[in-house]
């Protein structure tokens, strides 16, 4: 853990979270309803309902919250959810730079708070934002310790 942040850092897979209690699995995903590259896959390959609730969150977008900041929460397990957080504006880098978004990232990982608060639970995520969606982890990891870990709530970060 660094004293820094209170961040746990380990070597593994973040669909399979570590430690006791309830967990959530907290991603980031697009704005644009894709879903088909990145962590998703490993995701998909173990549950088929986050991509499936995604999709349909997606669908719905103009009746529901869909959009940049938001999240949605599936259930996996008995004590296990996953956290949909629209943290990135398309899929790739463009003229107008890379997808990730922090502000979003930031909105996203605040809902994830209270839901973890809610449920008792811990947090546990790849380096979010730092794949496809281009992130740097240098900004990524304040935001994650402001919305969570400084609020009590265990994070542990995979590295495969």
């Amino acid at each position: 853990m660094t004293e820094k942040t209170g961040i746990s850092y380990v070597k593994g897979d973040a669909t399979a979270p570590q430690g006791k209690g309830v967990k959530v699995i907290a991603h980031i995903c697009n704005d644009r309803g894709g879903w088909g590259k990145g962590f998703v896959l490993a995701l998909s390959r173990r549950w088929p309902e986050p991509e499936a609730a995604y999709r349909r969150w997606h669908r719905a977008r103009a009746r529901n919250d869909f959009g940049l900041g938001a999240a949605q929460f599936v259930q996996v397990g008995e004590r296990l959810w996953v956290a949909n957080v629209i943290g990135q504006h398309g899929m790739r880098a463009g003229s107008k730079g890379v997808p990730v978004r922090y502000a979003a990232i930031e909105a996203g990982l605040g809902r994830v708070a209270g839901k973890a608060q809610e449920l008792g639970a811990s947090v546990h995520m790849p380096r979010i934002g730092c794949g496809l969606a281009g992130g740097t982890w240098s900004r990524v990891e304040p935001l994650v310790a402001a919305r969570l870990t400084r609020c009590g709530i265990p994070v542990t970060v995979y590295d495969r």
